[in-house]
């Protein structure tokens, strides 16, 4: 499809979708310093970026607006707090 062949619906979907997309590189970026990280080499960008996505994503989605904040928050306790806010058991029974 071309852009003239593009209906104002799919324009704004694919607007709205680029604007999420640059909010969470923001995000990185500013709580971050990923445009300005020394992890250039191999596939180490795009590891760090995967392994930021869903940290961000779960500070917002756990009432978190301030991602420098939430981060800082979540170091208070970095053996229990991550875990909580996934949800997770701290401990595994394997009996």
């Amino acid at each position: 499809m071309t852009s003239p062949e593009a209906s104002p619906q799919l324009i704004g979907r694919i607007t709205r979708a680029q604007r999420g997309i640059e909010a969470v590189h923001h995000a990185r970026d500013t709580t971050s310093a990923e445009d300005a990280s020394k992890i250039r080499t191999g596939h180490g960008p795009g590891n760090t970026a995967t392994l930021r996505n869903p940290a961000v994503n779960t500070l917002r989605d756990t009432g978190h607006h301030n991602i420098a904040a939430g981060l800082r928050e979540v170091s208070y306790t970095p053996f229990t707090r991550p875990l909580d806010l996934l949800g997770l058991p701290l401990t595994c029974d394997t009996a």
